[in-house]
């Protein structure tokens, strides 16, 4: 039966025609063979232009619709439910993209209108032979797995639990609390910020609808969207913290000391510890790659001090299987390799800090305790200089995107400096300010205002050491000169990178990653919690640098989402996936070897797709060389028709 087909043209506004004549393509596909109805309208995706497509579809008996406006990405779903309400299987309804894919790439009017033509032929032709399909109905785990323990970790985790969802929490280090539990104060309320996150960590350990998993992480994950299994390497920490009574005998005997991570290197440890005093959970963990030996036995001090013998030398690597329904990534950041500016002599000379150790100086859990003393002379600094964008919005040598947290972050600690020595004397180099918050702008105001710092816009060139001063050489556009200061102390607000081992986890969850490294989101204004993989989201600096609240939200954005996948009965998925002929499959794998999303294997010697896995990328049928798979509603017949009506092959 041939199919009487609508063609129904967006102008978007003047996006579309501005550079293409709406009104002739209309036309144009109006005597194009199979199509018995077009028209043209300003907004197609607007309530009366979708109200246009249903009256029509009713009036004029329509068998299908194409609908030639902007990407599919971002109304398919919405044309297609036009269509479904007025009757017709929503897969007899495709989008010709003449927007991203003509008007937005070409300025010759004549020619992008040929163009759109084209294009709009092309979907008709493969819009002839669709099948009209049913999605593919699949059932739902009702468990989540949250990947990171940060704030934004915690807090997708407490929103989800406290939504009677079932948490799987996964974080890699000894304790949950990630960086944020490192800082002294949080801007720009200058509020403790381990006493606003140690309660939701305790939380998070207590809540009866919590797994919680520390020093461990995600080795494998496999199956799809409501049906995920995650295979966990728990770690040894060869302490069993059901024994442990915190007694703290094991440390004063332990004789290896090594930098203190928690403290960024600026303390020693030793080799059995806990991170900081409010871990969670609260318990020791013996650092193997630290510690003299345990196969066999080199020291075992620890081992002969612990009263109720919580110490196990004898515990092993362990492989843990969850199934869950949705996965967050929430792996936080590391910051930039200060490796990597060696003009600014990090590592060069003790009193050149980062930003996270500067903010260990300031805590009153610190190496000082709270005092702003030198590393290298326990001295009080009375000139002190930070630099702003360290490896920061730098294409040519270091990263081209700005860090969004360092203009605040410096201006708390020059404030928090300011308080700690009243005689010192701060100053702040930098390119400019970027303080877009509730109260940012105002906090850097009363920075520069009211505690006396001394902003310089400019770069600094060069630190080095001279008389036990550390010399700094900048610029200082705004007057026209070069500066040189002679400080006791440097802090560098560093950029911010993903978490070490982001792109292996990537990898592993089959998610995408941005030019920098960071997750990618589906659409950056109307998905920016939900990543390219069905089922996979993103809360916090995973997804891109930000502050906490914006962390929180995006956490609890993503917690939302989750709910709403896990709320349902059932999930369904797109009908659009492969399909294999088996009369002219030969079993050779190459379709199973190249699917990005491993939905095909080989059963009995035919190869077999896994329909709730296949994403119907086309890969298979790309690679197959006899032909044998191809996607629903994109068949070879169709993607031959399209491109000989797009060549001007069809009349």
């Amino acid at each position: 039966m041939r199919k009487k087909i609508g063609v129904f043209v967006c102008h978007c506004g003047i996006n579309i025609a501005g550079t293409v004549d709406v009104k002739k393509v209309a036309q144009e596909l109006s005597e194009f063979p199979g199509v018995s109805y077009t028209v043209d309208y300003v907004y197609m995706c607007s309530d009366p232009g979708q109200n246009l497509i249903i009256q029509k579809i009713k009036e004029e008996k329509l068998d299908g619709v194409v609908v030639a406006c902007c990407s599919p990405n971002l109304h398919e779903t919405t044309f297609r439910r036009a269509a479904q309400s007025a009757g017709l299987n929503p897969y007899e309804c495709e989008i010709a993209n003449i927007r991203e894919q003509c008007s937005w790439v070409h300025k010759d009017k004549d020619k992008a209108t040929e163009k759109a033509i084209k294009i709009t032929k092309g979907i008709v032709e493969k819009l002839r032979w669709n099948e009209p399909l049913q999605p593919i109905k699949v059932p739902v785990t009702k468990r989540a797995l949250i990947i990171g323990g940060g704030i934004a970790g915690i807090q997708t985790a407490l929103d989800l639990a406290n939504s009677d969802i079932e948490v799987v929490l996964v974080e890699k280090n000894p304790s949950i609390g990630g960086h944020m539990i490192q800082l002294s104060e949080t801007f720009p309320t200058l509020d403790c910020s381990q006493c606003i996150l140690t309660p939701k960590m305790v939380e998070v350990s207590k809540h009866p609808k919590i797994k919680l998993y520390t020093y461990s992480e995600v080795q494998e994950v496999t199956g799809y969207v409501g049906n995920f299994q995650a295979k966990i390497l728990k770690k040894p920490r060869y302490v069993d913290p059901d024994k442990c009574t915190l007694c703290d005998e094991c440390t004063q005997v332990c004789p290896v000391v090594v930098p203190n991570e928690f403290d960024l290197g600026l303390t020693g440890r030793k080799a059995i510890y806990i991170p900081f005093p409010q871990a969670i959970p609260a318990t020791y963990t013996l650092d193997i790659e630290a510690c003299p030996g345990v196969l066999p036995i080199a020291c075992g001090k620890c081992w002969d001090v612990c009263e109720p013998k919580a110490i196990d030398f004898d515990m092993k690597p362990e492989i843990v299987e969850e199934k869950v329904g949705a996965i967050v990534v929430a792996t936080g950041y590391d910051l930039y390799d200060k490796k990597n500016m060696a003009e600014y002599g990090y590592g060069k000379y003790p009193d050149v800090l980062d930003g996270l150790q500067f903010e260990r100086l300031l805590s009153a859990s610190g190496p000082t305790r709270g005092k702003i003393l030198r590393p290298s002379d326990h001295k009080e600094p009375k000139e002190i200089v930070f630099i702003q964008c360290v490896g920061s919005r730098d294409p040519e040598l270091h990263n081209k995107y700005c860090s969004k947290i360092c203009c605040m972050y410096t201006a708390k600690h020059a404030k928090l400096y300011k308080h700690h020595v009243h005689d010192g004397q701060a100053y702040v180099f930098y390119i400019d300010i970027r303080a877009g918050g509730k109260g940012y702008e105002e906090f850097v105001n009363r920075t520069m205002e009211e505690e006396g710092v001394l902003y310089l816009r400019g770069k600094v060139s060069k630190v080095f050491e001279e008389n036990g001063k550390l010399v700094v050489w900048g610029v200082d556009t705004l007057a026209g000169q070069d500066i040189e200061i002679r400080a006791d102390m440097v802090v560098l607000a560093m950029a911010i990178r993903p978490s070490s081992g982001a792109e292996k986890l990537a990898k592993i969850l089959k998610a995408a990653q941005d030019t920098d490294g960071f997750f990618a989101e589906a659409h950056p204004k109307l998905r920016p919690v939900e990543s390219l993989t069905a089922g996979v989201f993103l809360a916090g600096v995973a997804q891109a640098p930000k502050d906490i609240p914006d962390t929180v939200a995006q956490a609890g954005g993503a917690a939302i989402k989750v709910v709403s996948i896990l709320s349902q009965p059932e999930l369904l998925h797109s009908p659009l996936v492969a399909q294999v002929n088996e009369h002219l499959c030969t079993g050779c794998s190459m379709c199973v070897d190249v699917c990005p999303f491993s939905a095909l294997s080989i059963v009995e010697g035919k190869a077999k797709v896994n329909e709730v896995l296949c994403e119907g990328c086309g890969t298979c049928a790309a690679t197959c060389l006899r032909s044998a798979i191809e996607v629903k509603n994109l068949t070879h017949l169709q993607v031959h028709d399209m491109l000989t009506a797009s060549l001007g092959g069809l009349k």
